[in-house]
């Protein structure tokens, strides 16, 4: 998806700025809830079946959660590394 700036397209309304954000933050969070999906399942699912077994369920969470919290860690991280760059400016 391009990125919608002032700069690279003229005068650009900032409400539909806004909205052009909020579309392509919810595109990248369904696609980061699907890879979650695609490497959990691969991980914990050894059968499929008509239900999941509380192992398989314990382990597709677990799983999801230690995805989620990497990537609020490498988000807060790189946060920081531009905030620190911007204040040594």
């Amino acid at each position: 998806m391009a990125d919608f700036d002032a700069s690279s397209k003229g005068s650009v309304d900032p409400e539909l700025q806004d909205f052009l954000m909020a579309e392509k933050q919810k595109a990248q969070l369904s696609a980061q809830i699907h890879e979650f999906n695609d490497i959990c399942w691969e991980k914990c699912v050894d059968k499929p079946g008509s239900k999941l077994d509380s192992r398989t369920e314990s382990c597709l969470n677990n799983c999801v959660n230690r995805f989620i919290d990497t990537s609020l860690l490498i988000a807060t991280r790189f946060a920081q590394t531009l905030q620190k760059g911007q204040s040594g400016m």
